[in-house]
């Protein structure tokens, strides 16, 4: 049973969450109205979709007292996208999946006589995986991006006007070290270098050693600022000074012309820089149907928690909850 163990331990995701009907719920195929492991309704381009229905309760194989059907095994395929689905095309590659099934079922068999099934850890693995499936039948069911009205798409941009309009961007190097006398050598070496020689400049005197296969271009790389009159600061790794100091900087490749103090004292690098853009309704219609698409599907699941908690009344000890301690990560109070 080892290497089916070590087969079933590998299994994906998909294989695990079609096997849900098969191995957790064990629903008899007679009783089920929809294919195990995820509910999708059969569709013309799967597997299940050209199977007759008299087939799909077809019995494959028995591990003892519970059936496979044809049904079950294609719901497995039908879990699968389509690149991995292209692997059970040959005959020994589909037995190889009805054998990890088996496998599964075994394992499933021996863990339930062991009373592996009742242990909390188990049971919550179940809730999980339900809950997962829900979910997904929720997402499902929201329409394709390509049917979002553009009346929507349109409204949404001329009301997040703002969010379009990309501020200019600059991407820094630099080089730290502790005093102020020891950046004005720094100063003076930095200028007029290329990126080659910038690098080992900053491999020889930054108190931020970089590791020592980085390329050149990214060693002593800070990441992109804004300029300070965009508002909020979208980067944590530089402090107000060397942004606002990015931006006096003339053009890329050239080195500030002086040092910023700032928890040390900085020697920066202009590496690049990219122009401030005004995004039009084209470029921003794939995006704007993402996130109209994630509203949707916000609220659904909104409502659909709603209509749980009233099904399903939740009360909770708050005292209870006030009295879980969990202790700090080391080196912090």
């Amino acid at each position: 049973m080892s290497s089916a163990s070590a087969r079933v331990r590998r299994s994906p995701a998909w294989l695990v969450r079609a096997l849900l009907g098969v191995a957790l719920i064990s629903t008899p195929a007679c009783h089920r109205d929809a294919p195990a492991g995820g509910g999708t309704p059969a569709t013309s381009s799967s597997v299940s979709g050209a199977l007759p229905a008299d087939l799909s309760v077809r019995v494959l194989a028995k591990v003892g007292d519970r059936t496979i059907t044809l049904g079950d095994y294609v719901a497995v395929l039908d879990g699968m996208d389509r690149i991995e689905r292209a692997r059970y095309q040959t005959p020994d590659r589909r037995e190889q999946l009805l054998k990890e099934l088996v496998d599964v079922e075994l394992l499933s068999k021996e863990a339930e006589r062991r009373g592996l099934a009742d242990r909390p850890e188990a049971r919550e693995l179940e809730r999980q995986i339900l809950r997962d499936e829900v979910l997904a039948e929720i997402r499902s069911k929201q329409p394709p991006l390509e049917q979002i009205p553009a009346g929507d798409v349109r409204a949404y941009y001329d009301s997040h006007r703002a969010d379009f309009k990309e501020p200019e961007r600059r991407r820094i190097s630099h080089i730290v070290v502790r005093d102020a006398v020891t950046a004005e050598h720094v100063l003076a070496s930095a200028r007029g270098t290329t990126a080659k020689q910038w690098g080992e400049l900053v491999r020889k005197s930054s108190l931020e050693k970089p590791a020592a296969d980085l390329p050149d271009e990214l060693v002593g790389d800070l990441g992109l600022v804004t300029p300070p009159s965009f508002g909020k600061n979208d980067n944590a790794r530089v402090p107000e000074p060397l942004r606002a100091a990015a931006f006096e900087i003339e053009k890329a490749g050239d080195v500030l012309g002086h040092v910023v103090q700032s928890s040390g004292f900085h020697v920066l690098r202009l590496t690049a820089e990219s122009a401030a853009r005004d995004r039009s309704l084209e470029d921003a219609d794939r995006t704007i149907r993402v996130l109209i698409a994630q509203q949707h599907l916000h609220t659904a699941e909104a409502t659909f928690e709603k209509e749980l908690r009233a099904r399903f009344p939740v009360k909770i000890d708050e005292a209870a909850l006030a009295k879980i301690a969990v202790p700090a990560p080391e080196g912090k109070k």
